[in-house]
């Protein structure tokens, strides 16, 4: 059997990756830049709304409504930054914490049900090893993959 070639099987992967992505996220109820917002607070804490704006690649003025919309249903809070008085940081709330956990689960839980559904248990084997082979492939660094 010959081996696939490498440019081949990475657009393939890339393609189903993505398909794959859309689809988990269409189970969401929460609009999903609002789930992107309480995502990265989650992963890196409390920051600034010009912060949430760079690390989620909008303007400024964008994530200043964003924000203002999770403040209105009590999905995050505002408080003082603790050495600048002219900045504040935006937090997760227990609400924002358990709306994210809510939508994290409605997505794995869809993704769950369509693997026993649809696979054989020899493809839910497969994918069970792919899905490490995947996360030493995410792990790599840089283009020439040096540490």
């Amino acid at each position: 059997m010959p081996t696939p070639d490498a440019a081949t099987v990475a657009a393939e992967l890339r393609t189903a990756m993505g398909k794959l992505t859309r689809r988990v996220k269409g189970e969401d109820v929460i609009p999903l830049g609002q789930i992107a917002v309480l995502g990265a607070l989650d992963r890196d804490g409390a920051m600034t709304t010009s912060d949430l704006a760079a690390d989620q690649r909008v303007r400024p003025q964008s994530m200043a409504r964003a924000v203002g919309l999770l403040l209105d249903q009590d999905l995050v809070t505002r408080r003082a930054h603790p050495t600048d008085g002219r900045k504040s940081l935006v937090e997760l709330s227990p609400a924002g914490r358990a709306a994210l956990e809510a939508e994290r689960g409605r997505r794995a839980g869809w993704l769950a049900l369509a693997i026993e559904s649809e696979l054989t248990e020899e493809e839910r084997a497969l994918l069970a090893r792919s899905a490490a082979l995947m996360e030493r492939l995410a792990a790599r660094r840089g283009a020439s993959g040096g540490s």
